[in-house]
C-alpha cells in the first residue's frame, strides 16, 4: 500500500465517506419513512444502496490487487453500472407521472 499516491488515498477515502454516506441515509430512510410503500421511495432506497457499492466497488479495487478478485469486482462494476442506469430511467419515468398527474388536477 505504500505505493499508492496521493490521488489514490484520496480517491479510496472519498469513496469510503461516500458509501459511509450512503449507508446513513439507508438506514436513516429505512427507521423513519415507510418507503417501501411508494414506487419513489423504493426507487430513492435502491438508489442509495448502488451509488453506496458503486463507492464501496472503488474502495475495494484500490486496495485488492489479485487478479482474479479484480475480475469480479470489474463484473459487480459492470451490474452496479446498469443497475444506475436503470433506477435513472425509472426515476425519469417517475418524474414525467408526477408531472402528468399535477398538470390533470383540477383547482378548487
Amino acid at each position: 500500500m505504500n505505493d499508492l499516491g496521493v490521488d489514490t488515498w484520496m480517491n479510496a477515502i472519498m469513496s469510503a465517506l461516500g458509501a459511509i454516506a450512503c449507508a446513513t441515509f439507508a438506514i436513516t430512510y429505512h427507521v423513519r419513512a415507510a418507503w417501501w410503500r411508494s414506487d419513489i421511495g423504493k426507487n430513492q432506497m435502491a438508489f442509495a444502496v448502488v451509488i453506496g457499492l458503486l463507492c464501496l466497488y472503488t474502495v475495494a479495487a484500490t486496495f485488492w490487487k489479485e487478479q482474479c478478485v479484480l475480475v469480479v469486482l470489474h463484473v459487480v462494476r459492470t451490474l452496479v453500472l446498469l443497475a444506475v442506469a436503470a433506477l435513472m430511467v425509472q426515476r425519469t419515468r417517475l418524474l414525467l407521472r408526477a408531472q402528468r398527474d399535477f398538470r390533470d388536477r383540477t383547482g378548487v
